[in-house]
């Protein structure tokens, strides 16, 4: 059985690392995004901690196989228990903060001028910025830290800025190696 959490700063690849294991793995992928937020407009409006963690230990079941992508260190509790390996990914901040503001390639006008985003997205990249700086009181490094040290599950660390195909193969490798691939 494969239960995967893979976390990092926003823009470290957790999204895309999670995806790819998924299809290399034949099973569901859930992005911790998808949960946290109400989604029109994106990022936006936080959906209530409770119907975050029902959509969680719906959408993740004990007895299932899944990867986990994202952050939901304040609210993942209920699955933590079932991680087989916890991915810590890190990348750089400037190469994360250049694919962070990438976004605006994939929400366009919405991200610029007077679109419905922008104000939104000013905040989340300065957010985003903060995160090697900042304190446990946001998504930073040390909460993640914090976080790490109380896991049960082994914690796999990689450099985010290897190539997509590494990252697959040395999660795997490890998934073997502790029995769980």
């Amino acid at each position: 059985m494969s239960l995967l959490h893979i976390l990092g700063a926003s823009g470290s690849g957790t999204s895309t690392l999670g995806a790819a294991l998924a299809r290399r793995l034949a099973c569901p992928h859930v992005d911790a995004d998808t949960l946290f937020w109400m989604h029109d407009p994106p990022f936006v409006e936080q959906r209530p901690r409770e119907a975050r963690q029902a959509l969680l230990v719906q959408a993740l079941p004990a007895n299932g196989r899944w990867i986990f992508s994202g952050s939901a260190t304040g609210w993942c509790a209920p699955v933590e228990p079932f991680f087989d390996l916890v991915v810590f990914l890190t990348l750089d901040p400037s190469t994360r903060m250049e694919r962070l503001r990438r976004e605006v390639e994939r929400y366009g006008a919405r991200l610029s001028g007077t679109g419905d985003m922008v104000q939104a997205n000013a905040a989340f990249l300065k957010w985003a910025q903060d995160y090697e700086t900042a304190g446990p009181e946001q998504r930073s490094r040390v909460g993640h830290e914090q976080w790490l040290a109380s896991q049960a599950a082994p914690v796999l660390r990689l450099d985010s800025s290897a190539p997509l195909q590494d990252l697959v193969d040395a999660v795997l490798s490890r998934c073997r190696a502790l029995g769980v691939a």
